[in-house]
C-alpha cells in the first residue's frame, strides 16, 4: 500500500490538472515502491515539491517531483554526480539534473530505475549522521 499523501500537500496538489496530479501519484509511488524507507519532505515554494530523503535533511535527498503550472519533472539533487550513461538528465545547474516527465513512459522503464537506485545508493554513501527518521512524510509547507 503507497504512503498517503500528507494533508498540506493534497490540498494544494488538488489545485493542479488531474493529469499532473495522476502522474505525479504514480511517479511517486513508483519511487517509494524502490525505496520505502525514503522520507519525504514536502515543500510549495516556486513549485509544489515532493523531495526524497534518505534522512530528514534536504541535503540527504537524491531526488524531487516539482510540479509546475503545466509541467513536472523527476529531479536528482545531486544529478551531476551520478553514472548517467544513457544520458537521461538534462540541466545546466551545479548540481541538479532532472529528466522531463510527460508520461509513464518517461520515468517507468529499466534506465530510470538504474539511475534512480545510483542516486539512493550515492545519498546512502554521501550522509553524514544516521537518519533520525525513516519512511516519513515531513511537512515543510507553510500554512497561510
Amino acid at each position: 500500500m503507497t504512503r498517503p499523501i500528507h494533508p498540506d500537500f493534497l490540498s494544494l496538489l488538488q489545485l493542479k490538472e488531474l493529469g499532473l496530479v495522476e502522474l505525479f501519484c504514480d511517479l511517486r509511488e513508483f519511487i517509494l515502491d524502490l525505496h520505502p524507507d525514503s522520507n519525504e519532505l514536502i515543500y510549495h515554494t516556486h513549485a509544489l515539491t515532493a523531495v526524497f530523503s534518505i534522512s530528514d535533511k534536504l541535503g540527504d535527498a537524491y531526488c524531487m517531483i516539482p510540479i509546475y503550472t503545466n509541467h513536472l519533472n523527476l529531479g536528482f539533487n545531486k544529478g551531476t554526480l551520478l553514472k548517467d550513461p544513457d544520458h537521461l538528465l538534462t540541466g545546466t545547474g551545479n548540481l541538479i539534473r532532472h529528466i522531463p516527465i510527460s508520461r509513464k513512459g518517461d520515468y517507468r522503464n529499466e534506465k530510470v530505475k538504474t539511475l534512480l537506485k545510483e542516486a539512493i545508493s550515492f545519498a546512502i554513501k554521501d550522509m553524514e549522521k544516521p537518519a533520525k527518521s525513516v519512511g516519513k512524510t515531513i511537512s515543510k509547507i507553510i500554512k497561510k
